[in-house]
């Protein structure tokens, strides 16, 4: 759960420097910054559910 909250965390961050630095000076492009935070999410949510899944299969055996 740990990596989960720093990889997230690090997502967010860049996400958010990504959207500053297209936009420019005069303000934040939020529709960037959160498309590109809403596919990381997506990404680890992924990554968690089939960890999840592979740790079920193996102790059914």
């Amino acid at each position: 759960m740990k990596r989960l909250a720093v990889s997230l965390t690090l997502f967010l961050v860049l996400s958010l420097g990504v959207g500053l630095a297209v936009s420019g000076p005069d303000f934040m492009d939020w529709g960037i910054a959160g498309g590109l935070f809403a596919i990381a999410v997506a990404g680890e949510s992924f990554r968690f559910w089939l960890r999840r899944t592979r740790a079920k299969k193996r102790s059914e055996i």
